[in-house]
């Protein structure tokens, strides 16, 4: 493992590229953690240096100085990936993407503000880990990202998935006492069974329940 490289003040600066002063001023708006501190000499290490190259990356993608102070504390306060998604989780169909967060800011641009990364760390569908942002589901990415590009605010995006997951739940509910009532040995391998069927079903049910709202809606 290579060993941590420390800087002063001036050598981090002109490692990031700025000024000594806009470090200083970086350091009073807390974007980055507090230096060590050894006698009246701060030290700083490359986590520091991560973290200005990514202030740098979003600065360069529209974010404001504010709007970087409210992610990184929606950051830090968030739960991390263990918490999310169990130690012993259940297999899943969904695969789990590592961001940082300027990809989090090319995925969704203006819209990642502190307030919808802090709705979606309290829905679960982000979680952190160490340095990095895990998403919980590389489709659920993909589609919010694909909504937000047609033109959907991302909270209204969020909000939405918050109503889908209750009615997730609920089904989620109605199959399995289906399966416990009458399968028998409703088991993993009973599961692995019955869950494409299920995940068929509600596809089905919804494409055809669109199919009747847009034939019931009015043509302009």
């Amino acid at each position: 493992m290579p060993e941590k490289r420390e800087y002063r003040m001036e050598e981090l600066a002109k490692e990031a590229g700025i000024t000594v002063r806009t470090l200083r001023f970086y350091r009073e708006r807390k974007l980055i953690p507090p230096p060590r501190r050894e006698g009246r000499i701060a030290w700083y290490d490359d986590e520091h240096l991560s973290r200005l190259r990514t202030i740098a990356a979003l600065l360069e993608r529209g974010h404001t100085l504010n709007g970087i102070a409210d992610l990184a504390e929606a950051f830090e306060s968030g739960r991390d990936v263990g918490q999310v998604l169990g130690i012993d989780q259940q297999p899943t169909d969904e695969e789990p993407v590592r961001l940082t967060p300027e990809d989090l800011a090319d995925y969704f641009g203006g819209e990642a503000t502190g307030e919808n990364l802090a709705a979606a760390l309290d829905l679960g569908y982000l979680a952190t880990d160490g340095g990095e942002i895990v998403h919980v589901s590389r489709r659920l990415l993909d589609v919010s990202a694909a909504l937000v590009r047609e033109g959907v605010p991302l909270a209204a995006v969020l909000s939405s998935a918050r109503r889908v997951r209750e009615h997730a739940d609920a089904l989620a509910d109605l199959f399995l006492v289906m399966m416990r009532t009458h399968l028998e040995g409703a088991g993993g391998e009973t599961m692995d069974r019955f869950r494409p069927l299920a995940k068929s079903v509600v596809e089905a049910e919804l494409s055809m329940a669109l199919d009747r709202r847009l034939r019931e809606t009015p043509k302009p």
